[in-house]
């Protein structure tokens, strides 16, 4: 006979090892059938539901508040165009590694005999992007091996389906959930690695998105400073060593903008960095790579000559304890820095508005006047070469982007979940009009919630990295550029304050203005496109 006392409804069940795994909320669109009765379960297990205006959305805020946190976020739908509309976010979230758990509404067994409506294989659709794909029904411990999928190296988003009539039935309680434990480096793989820096005479270290959790940080910090060398830090990883480091060499992409300073290195360190950071060009270095990652990788640019695969952060930490001093001669990568950063600065050409670098200096700089410290997220788009290069980051987290998809429509979703997370530092959208405008109606999601947050639109009324790409091609008009648009009257009209303005002196008075008043406001910045080319150029060669 079974125990009654033990039996707990679907949906509990599935919070109960939400709550095991401390997720710190759940984002999404409710619909009929399990949604309600997944919201009424988390808010009794203390875990917060926000409502967002796209599915989308959602799932980008869910990928945001998963790296800034290391734990698994929730992103709940309704069946069928829900689960569709959220494959963005869901994608998002496993080229950038984020710990996302999608949960789905479904169909009863008795509900799909008979329907069509709204009705296919939600699990196969997501399988090419999750972990794990598991339906709740008879199965009490789907969530927790859902969960624990996620959070397996590499982690990424799983699929979790509950139906409306499993989310209300009994069902046992979830067993203890279990995580993944990542084996610690063994003696052998420690001496490899030794034997390498040895021989070392000018080492450098490439710091990936593995890095960002506090104690790979702190190890990768120690290591590049015990070694005297570079350290160059991708997209993701802006932060871990903070671009004022007097050891910081630069962003790196794979491309040729940071290909002189590692040309000089005979050793290359990877410290966590993922290929799926790297743009899809030839590796174009020769130096031996000793590679320091969670897990195998899917693809290799170079095979590496000693590769570390675990809790790296506890090799790093002990190869920075006996660490031979590899510095650079003096003034050498001041010289290559500096060289970097000139050949990536650009200037207005006419009267069309802020070059764009000069856009990212004047805001950071106006935050630093006013105290300011907020997260900025940077959306995909020409612009987001002079976001990366010069907005400067301290702590990992600083600065969020999708750069494994690349998606448009990243930054203002995620920026919200960055001011909802911390609302102090509150948070900076950095984002083009076309990635506004694939995410506008999150604007009022930014005032519904009363967010501590700036969105700064380098208005173009073009999608500039893609004409840079049409080369000769004769395309039809209007095939890559819009009328301009007047974005301060929409954050109007969704109850924020606004601004637009067209020169640094107008943007310098629109954020003072902006930091001081309390809520979600926007500054609509015209921005001259013209040294786009000039910049993608010296980047990527």
């Amino acid at each position: 006979m079974n125990d009654q006392s033990r039996l707990t409804t679907g949906a509990d069940a599935v919070v109960q090892s939400f709550a095991e795994a401390a997720m710190p909320a759940i984002f999404g669109v409710p619909g009929g059938g399990s949604s309600l009765d997944l919201i009424s379960a988390a808010k009794a297990a203390g875990i917060p539901f926000v409502l967002t205006r796209t599915e989308s959305g959602a799932g980008i805020m869910a990928s945001a508040v998963a790296e800034l946190t290391h734990r698994p976020v929730g992103l709940l739908t309704t069946r069928g165009p829900g689960v569709s509309n959220a494959a963005n976010g869901v994608a998002n979230a496993d080229l950038e590694r984020a710990p996302v758990i999608l949960i789905a509404d479904g169909f009863g067994a008795r509900e799909a005999a008979i329907a069509t409506h709204q009705l296919f294989d939600q699990a196969a659709m997501m399988a090419p992007v999750t972990r794990a794909q598991r339906r709740v029904a008879g199965h009490p411990a789907a969530a927790a091996e859902a969960v624990a999928a996620a959070m397996s190296a590499p982690r990424g988003p799983a699929y979790l389906e509950l139906a409306g009539d499993a989310a209300k039935a009994p069902t046992p309680n979830a067993p203890p959930l279990r995580l993944p434990v990542l084996a610690a480096p063994s003696e052998s793989d420690l001496a490899a690695a030794r034997r390498l820096l040895t021989a070392a005479k000018r080492p450098a270290v490439i710091i990936g998105l593995e890095a960002t959790e506090p104690a790979r940080c702190a190890a990768v910090r120690r290591l590049v400073e015990a070694l005297g060398c570079p350290g160059l830090v991708t997209y993701k990883a802006k932060g871990v060593l903070p671009d004022a480091h007097p050891l910081f060499g630069g962003v790196f992409t794979g491309g040729e903008a940071e290909a002189p300073l590692l040309r000089e290195a005979d050793l290359i360190i990877l410290a966590g960095a993922d290929p799926v950071e790297f743009i899809p060009q030839p590796w174009r270095f020769d130096a031996p790579i000793l590679d320091l990652a969670t897990a195998a990788r899917s693809l290799e640019y170079r095979k590496p000559a000693v590769q570390i695969l675990g809790a790296w952060e506890i090799a790093a930490a002990a190869l920075a304890e006996d660490a031979p001093r590899r510095a650079w001669p003096d003034g050498r990568l001041v010289a290559l820095r500096d060289a970097w950063l000139a050949c990536l600065r650009n200037t207005a050409s006419g009267n069309r508005g802020m070059a764009p670098s000069e856009l990212v200096r004047v805001t950071q700089e106006a935050c630093r006047k006013q105290g300011a410290d907020p997260r900025v997220a940077v959306d995909a788009g020409a612009h987001m070469f002079p976001c990366t290069t010069f907005w400067q980051a301290e702590r990992p987290g600083d600065l969020l982007i999708s750069n494994g998809l690349a998606t448009m429509g990243y930054a203002l979703p995620a920026a919200i979940a960055a001011a909802w997370h911390d609302p102090a530092r509150g948070a900076i959208a950095l984002t083009g009009d076309g990635g506004l405008l694939m995410a506008i109606g999150e604007l009022a999601t930014a005032t519904a919630m009363g967010l501590n947050l700036t969105v700064v639109v380098f208005n173009d009324a073009t999608l500039s990295l893609i004409d840079i790409k049409k080369g000769d091609r004769d395309l039809p008009s209007g095939a890559l550029d819009w009328p301009e648009i007047d974005f301060a009257q929409v954050m109007l009209g969704m109850g924020g304050a606004s601004w637009r303005v067209n020169d640094a002196e107008g943007l310098r008075t629109a954020l003072a203005e902006a930091l001081a008043t309390k809520g979600p406001r926007l500054i609509d910045v015209r921005t001259d496109p013209s040294s786009y080319p000039a910049q993608i150029k010296a980047l990527r060669g």
